[in-house]
């Protein structure tokens, strides 16, 4: 038996061939992170899902004025009322009126809210997607190093490979 075979190596070759796993130092801060932009995405969507509610309930109410306004006895010449029908018939149209208007101010604070939702989002985000791309650097540099490290192993056995064939 050779007496080479038989030496211990000095670690085990599993160790000296794998890669250890890349470790980004700053994960927990990527994971709050990106927990934040989840939260951010819920915010918005909740505050979409407002704005279509307020618009839906805009288009109700003026839909609901245009048939007031149409039915009117003032756009039915034909139609014979007395003053206090004339009287609550206008009520009714201004309450109608004053509902557009809350209807149309509870959009416009929609809209606001989803602006401001909007941009955290985005904030959100760029910060998550910062921290991204620092582990995609560091991932990278982490590879570039082990298989420097992994080519200077390999060129130091080829040279002990090579020094054993020329002192045979």
């Amino acid at each position: 038996m050779s007496k080479h075979l038989n030496t211990p190596l000095a670690e085990p070759t599993t160790s000296a061939e794998m890669e250890p796993p890349f470790r980004f130092a700053l994960q927990r801060v990527r994971d709050v992170r990106a927990h934040d932009e989840d939260r951010a995405k819920e915010q918005f969507a909740a505050s979409l899902s407002q704005r279509v509610r307020g618009e839906a309930m805009l288009r109700a109410v003026e839909e609901r004025l245009r048939d007031a306004r149409r039915q009117s006895a003032l756009a039915q010449p034909a139609v014979r009322l007395t003053g206090s029908q004339l009287v609550a018939e206008q009520a009714w149209v201004e309450r109608l009126e004053r509902k557009r208007r809350d209807a149309v101010a509870n959009l416009e604070r929609c809209e606001a809210e989803l602006r401001k939702r909007r941009e955290a989002l985005t904030e959100a985000s760029r910060r998550r997607e910062a921290l991204d791309q620092l582990a995609a650097r560091q991932r990278d540099q982490h590879r570039r190093e082990w298989a420097r490290r992994e080519g200077a192993e390999l060129d130091e056995m080829a040279l002990r490979a090579y020094a054993r064939g020329r002192a045979a």
